[in-house]
């Protein structure tokens, strides 16, 4: 028996992406990410959305916070969602990827595949992030119990011409989501 939210094989979305939401810790990314996740299912998207963390925890879990080990995250990371989206997945990375030259490898890598991909910047000011602080990295850095936390005292690079902006300190996460499913369907994505 199937429910209205139950999707058949046959009716399954099956054009792939990748849609790579970038941005400060507690910008909003992962919130977003599975905000939207949960309605690209019900449309009968295929989607899995790589969360930072988990990907740190398990296929990256040997790598520090330099410089060089966030370019091999951001790279393993893009290959993973990469293989997803040329293989009819809507691949949603909630990741920092503070550097632009890293970001724009993972674009090149989907650009040389011919799969589409997108770039999110969730651009929530470091201030609304620390009050947020979701995984109290903010209240850690100014104890002094940690350092290199992005945007605060190790850089984060914006882009400067992403895909969609958005700033979630003035919407709800519904509308975050919204804004970012219209792109989609602008594109021809959803």
């Amino acid at each position: 028996m199937t429910t209205t939210t139950q999707i058949s094989q046959e009716q399954q979305v099956t054009t792939g992406a990748t849609i790579w939401l970038t941005g400060l810790p507690s910008a909003g990314k992962t919130t977003i990410a599975y905000e939207l996740a949960g309605q690209l299912r019900d449309e009968g998207h295929r989607v899995e959305v790589l969360d930072g963390d988990e990907i740190r925890e398990f296929l990256s879990s040997g790598l520090g916070f330099s410089r060089e080990d966030r370019d091999t995250n951001v790279q393993r990371i893009g290959f993973l969602a990469e293989l997803l989206s040329r293989n009819g997945v809507k691949a949603l990375v909630p990741v920092i990827a503070p550097y632009a030259d890293s970001r724009e490898a993972v674009r090149k890598r989907h650009r040389t595949g011919g799969t589409p991909y997108l770039e999110v910047h969730v651009a929530t000011p470091v201030e609304v992030c620390s009050v947020r602080d979701v995984k109290g990295l903010y209240a850690k850095q100014a104890a002094g119990e940690i350092s290199g936390l992005t945007g605060v005292d190790d850089p984060y690079e914006e882009p400067a011409s992403p895909d969609l902006r958005i700033e979630s300190h003035t919407q709800s996460v519904q509308e975050s989501a919204a804004a970012l499913h219209a792109l989609l369907t602008e594109r021809g994505l959803a």
